[in-house]
């Protein structure tokens, strides 16, 4: 199926929550308006054919005055009353087999989501990125503060995705008068199967004065050449003995063997890490996790990946591809690449398909031939 799609812009509210005495959507950051930044992360994406952006009735002009030459890569649609309105008028406008609906107030959305959202098409009528819930929750009550059980609960991003014929037709059946938070509430209203992928943190929406100086604060951290890609490259080695199971890639499998080391010695793990944190130019994993701290024996060595991904996304770098070799005689791997995949995909926030594992021997040359130790390397290609 073709990933091409069209990207819906909404970009017709006021924003007045903001502040700025402007709507927050052409308030600038970094010298851009708000809107161009995101403009800017579709326009790099190749799938992406069209960009509509969807603005208050009148106001063209001033849209196309605030973007400059970058109205000229767009097409401005005159937006509705309501958020549902201007989207259904972007909808019933758009070319592509896939539409992209995403809030103005979002400058930041990874390439990542967008790859994510279209796969997910291919077999879902629409898709959304998602976030699960970390905090507590109350609600004031009658009775005073109540929890509020967050099993099941998700903070809801865009874009959202879907099939462009089957949204209008979700449209068509709800009517005219009707209003929706978004575009997975119209779907789901009218019976359509959505998927969730991952949302990411980055992707916040500006909604309060404070939300500018984030992403000043984001933006002031951005590389000089916006969606740029830059790879690193990761290398282990841990010594075999005797034992009953070894972990790679965060995969446990049960041999007679086990790997020597301060963690637990998963070398694919951390030839991973290291690529990462080398992408972002954040030295390497010696340096964050010290092999003579004390915090680190025996542990789990998916907490140094989830530390190395944690600073890397405030470096402004998400992870776009993983390629990882393991390099041993035993015990096997070919068993367990595809949970090897799965594993490491779901520790980087990546689709399956852009992670590879590849294993290979030496011909019994060299210590990893002679079954004294084996070795790793990971090539980790990030945007920034």
């Amino acid at each position: 199926m073709s990933k091409g799609f069209s990207a819906c812009i909404v970009a017709a509210g006021r924003g007045e929550r903001a502040g700025g005495g402007v709507a927050k959507q052409w308030r600038l950051v970094a010298d851009k308006p708000l809107l161009a930044w995101s403009l800017e992360r579709f326009s790099a994406h190749p799938e992406c054919q069209e960009i509509l952006i969807a603005v208050a009735p009148g106001a063209e002009a001033d849209a196309r005055k605030a973007l400059g030459p970058g109205a000229d890569t767009v097409r401005f649609i005159e937006g509705g009353a309501t958020r549902s309105a201007s989207v259904r008028n972007a909808v019933a406008a758009a070319r592509s087999p896939h539409v992209l609906i995403h809030d103005a107030a979002r400058p930041f959305p990874p390439l990542r989501i967008l790859d994510d959202l279209t796969a997910a098409l291919d077999a879902a009528d629409g898709a959304a990125p998602a976030l699960p819930m970390s905090d507590a929750l109350v609600r004031d009550g009658v009775q005073g503060v109540e929890p509020v059980d967050r099993t099941g609960l998700w903070r809801m991003q865009t874009p959202q995705a879907f099939r462009t014929h089957l949204l209008l037709e979700a449209f068509r059946k709800a009517g005219d008068a009707a209003s929706f938070p978004d575009e997975v509430a119209l779907a789901r209203s009218q019976g359509l199967e959505v998927a969730l992928v991952p949302g990411d943190e980055e992707n916040f929406k500006v909604t309060w004065p404070e939300d500018f100086a984030r992403a000043e604060r984001r933006l002031s951290r951005k590389a000089p050449q916006a969606g740029m890609t830059v790879s690193g490259s990761g290398y282990d080695v841990h010594r075999l003995a005797p034992g009953d199971g070894v972990a790679l890639c965060g995969v446990f499998i049960p041999c007679s063997l086990r790997l020597i080391g301060h963690s637990d010695a998963d070398a694919g793990l951390h030839a991973i890490t290291d690529a990462l944190l080398g992408a972002a130019g954040l030295g390497d994993i010696g340096e964050h996790f010290p092999p003579t701290d004390t915090r680190w024996r025996g542990a789990d060595s998916s907490m140094f990946l989830q530390h190395a991904l944690e600073i890397a996304a405030a470096a402004g770098a998400t992870p776009v591809h993983c390629d990882v070799t393991l390099i041993c005689e035993q015990p096997k791997i070919g068993p367990h690449k595809s949970a090897m995949k799965t594993r490491v995909a779901n520790l980087l926030k990546l689709a399956p398909h852009r992670v590879n594992i590849k294993a290979t021997t030496t011909e019994k040359l060299g210590f990893t031939g002679r079954g004294e130790g084996l070795a790793a390397e990971a090539i980790v290609t990030v945007r920034l």
